[in-house]
């Protein structure tokens, strides 16, 4: 994992490996069948033998019988960090004790230990109550019942697809404000909290994709349709107004102009590069000065064509056509 890597990220990396379908959650499932514990350390980096006692060495490829066999002993096992291979096993940990811990179990207070000190992944495993805790980026996650956390996705999917209807009529209007040039910071406010909401239940959904592995196939697509574009739509109405989606929408007066740079809209002129959209945006300033160059003034800008001027331009007025029809139908 690489080192700018989110706690987020190093969780979802953890999850992924212990996914219905993977060899990793097999073992584990074994484990859990036959009513025993584990404590299982995916990585064998210097500073994770750094921190072991006893146990012995094996160096033998992964199996999930192995792995449950292996199980039978108190110990810890240690795994490869890509799982594949058996490290060591019934080897005690000596985590670094000053390391905060709100679990109370001897074996989740040194995964969770191990996991924040040594940013490795550390699966649990409760021999009383079958639990199967996650550990990894400084956060913990509890793997449930497939069914139940299908049940649960498909519920947040529909919350999502509520929210994004209400962030769709908020972008329209905003769309319709910009072209009229009379947004508020309000009005910003409104489209960049709705599109935080909708981001977090997003994020949540994924987590469960992620969990759920193999059985997610379909809400994968699910999740796609539904935000993928919503997502890259967002991202512009950020990049057009940085003050106001830096405070998430919050500020003092929401009656105050805000200016959009313009991106969002150029986004919807076909074939328009990235780099084209950013040229024109930095000509201009704003896109009310925009809204009223000509294609000519448009094709002034360095690097943009008199034909891709017109298809900005023609986009321009076909948004503006079309939200005056909207006003009076």
């Amino acid at each position: 994992m690489p080192s700018h890597a989110t706690p987020n990220d190093l969780l979802h990396a953890a999850l992924g490996q212990v996914a219905p379908g993977t060899p990793l959650r097999d073992g584990i499932d074994r484990i859990v069948r036959a009513k025993m514990g584990a404590l299982i350390l995916v990585g064998d980096d210097p500073s994770v033998l750094a921190i072991c006692s006893g146990g012995f060495l094996l160096d033998a490829e992964f199996t999930p019988q192995r792995l449950s066999e292996l199980a039978k002993m108190d110990g810890a096992i240690i795994l490869s960090n890509d799982s594949t291979r058996i490290a060591r096993a019934n080897v005690h940990l000596v985590p670094d004790p000053s390391v905060p811990t709100s679990e109370t179990g001897t074996r989740h207070r040194t995964a969770e230990r191990v996991a924040v000190s040594l940013a490795v992944p550390v699966i649990s495993v409760s021999e009383e109550m079958s639990v199967i805790n996650v550990y990894a980026g400084g956060m913990k996650r509890q793997l449930q019942d497939i069914g139940r956390l299908l049940d649960r996705a498909n519920q947040a999917l529909q919350t999502l697809e509520r929210y994004k209807a209400k962030l769709d009529d908020a972008t329209s209007a905003l769309t319709a404000l910009e072209i009229e040039d009379v947004v508020t910071v309000r009005d910003v406010g409104a489209v960049v909290q709705r599109g935080e909401m909708v981001r977090q239940i997003a994020a949540e959904i994924e987590t469960m994709i992620i969990e759920l592995g193999v059985d997610a196939r379909l809400l994968r697509l699910q999740l796609d349709e539904v935000f993928t574009s919503l997502d890259d739509e967002l991202d512009l109405v950020m990049a057009d107004y940085p003050d106001i989606a830096s405070h998430h929408g919050a500020t003092s007066d929401g009656d105050a102009p805000a200016s959009p740079k313009g991106l969002r809209l150029l986004a919807r002129v076909p074939r328009l590069h990235d780099h084209e959209a950013e040229a024109i945006v930095a000509h201009f300033g704003e896109l009310a000065k925009l809204m009223r160059a000509t294609a000519d003034h448009i094709a002034e800008v360095p690097g943009i064509s008199a034909k891709t001027a017109y298809a900005v331009k023609d986009t321009l007025d076909r948004l503006t056509e079309s939200t005056i029809l909207d006003q009076y139908i």
